[in-house]
């Protein structure tokens, strides 16, 4: 299959070590043998924090999107070298660049692209752009929930959620630079008009990378 695959920098960058790269690598590696691996890594807390002084500077929210998307792609980076020779040693700075260097076999992965776009929307896009038979968007939680599982002891797993219920529970969230929701509504969006197969699980256990895509039920599942 064709696979894009989110993972959140909140995951790779919990601690500031290379564990999870490492991790994540050897698991991409081995998947890369039977598929084509399209991968989108978020900033993460190094994102979060550059984003909030250059705001304290003075800065517009386009600016801040623009440090944003700096910092995916300096993660980008890591877990290239993590990868070695599996991956393309390019980052991508834009989707028809993505499809170009897929070219050459290797797994490719990228950060963001542009502002106002959050690296669930990049990665929303791509797997449209690529034509994916699956997004698959690893995330800090165990998948989308009726509200903030952070905030709220009784928040509960949805299992199966359309893009239009997804809508609903996102509308009228915050969208400033790096503010975190489990999904954005442009990502939404680009997965509703594409009929794409999305799983959002737990990406802190990297082998729910392959439950999913061995079809297990793991996580949530956006139905159509």
């Amino acid at each position: 299959m064709k696979i894009v695959v989110a993972i959140g920098g909140s995951i790779l960058l919990k601690e500031y070590d290379h564990a999870k790269f490492q991790e994540y690598s050897e698991i991409l590696k081995s998947l890369s043998k039977e598929h084509e691996l399209f991968v989108v890594v978020g900033g993460g807390r190094p994102a979060r924090d550059y984003i909030s002084m250059v705001r304290n500077l003075g800065a517009g929210e386009a600016q801040c999107d623009d440090i944003g998307i700096e910092v995916t792609r300096i993660n980008a980076r890591i877990l290239l070298s993590a990868l070695g020779d599996y991956a393309y040693q390019r980052i991508p700075h834009n989707f028809q660049e993505a499809a170009e260097y897929s070219a050459y076999g290797k797994i490719i992965v990228m950060g963001g692209t542009e502002p106002a776009h959050s690296t669930d929307a990049v990665s929303a896009i791509l797997a449209e752009y690529v034509n994916a038979d699956k997004l698959i968007n690893l995330t800090s939680v165990d998948g989308m929930f009726d509200k903030d599982p952070n905030k709220y002891e009784d928040a509960e797993l949805i299992k199966e959620i359309t893009p239009d219920e997804m809508i609903e529970l996102v509308s009228g969230k915050e969208t400033k630079a790096g503010t975190y929701e489990i999904f954005d509504m442009t990502a939404i969006q680009m997965i509703k008009r594409s009929s794409l197969e999305t799983i959002i699980a737990n990406g802190f256990e990297p082998e729910n990378l392959e439950k999913a895509i061995n079809g297990e039920d793991i996580g949530t599942k956006i139905i159509q």
